[in-house]
């Protein structure tokens, strides 16, 4: 399962809002080859749902990830952070063993 803070939750209630998003818009998370450390998140708004997707809801809020992405992110949180070092939607994956300066790529 991958779950969703509530920082993240109201940040992604606010994107589909001001962005004017249909009500059927939920959030696709994904892992591609590449950056730094070998894998690299996907994150983007979608409202398709794709043959062999796992589709969970947490909080109100529906995340879909295709089965390949799926191994990877098992137990994954998805947070939001406003802090210093900049501010956007963040990985919390239990199954990364390596992360990268930027935290934008991992490896398992």
């Amino acid at each position: 399962m991958i779950t969703v803070s509530e920082n993240a939750k109201q940040h992604a209630l606010n994107l589909i809002k001001n962005e004017n998003r249909p009500e059927d818009t939920f959030i696709r998370v994904g892992v591609d080859g590449g950056g730094c450390s070998g894998l690299s998140y996907k994150l983007e708004f979608d409202n398709n749902i794709k043959e062999g997707d796992q589709v969970f809801e947490d909080k109100g809020i529906k995340i879909a990830v295709d089965k390949k992405s799926f191994l990877y992110l098992i137990g994954t949180e998805l947070d939001y952070t406003g802090g210093l070092n900049g501010k956007g939607f963040v990985f919390n994956n239990p199954n990364a063993s390596r992360t990268c300066g930027c935290g934008e790529s991992f490896s398992v």
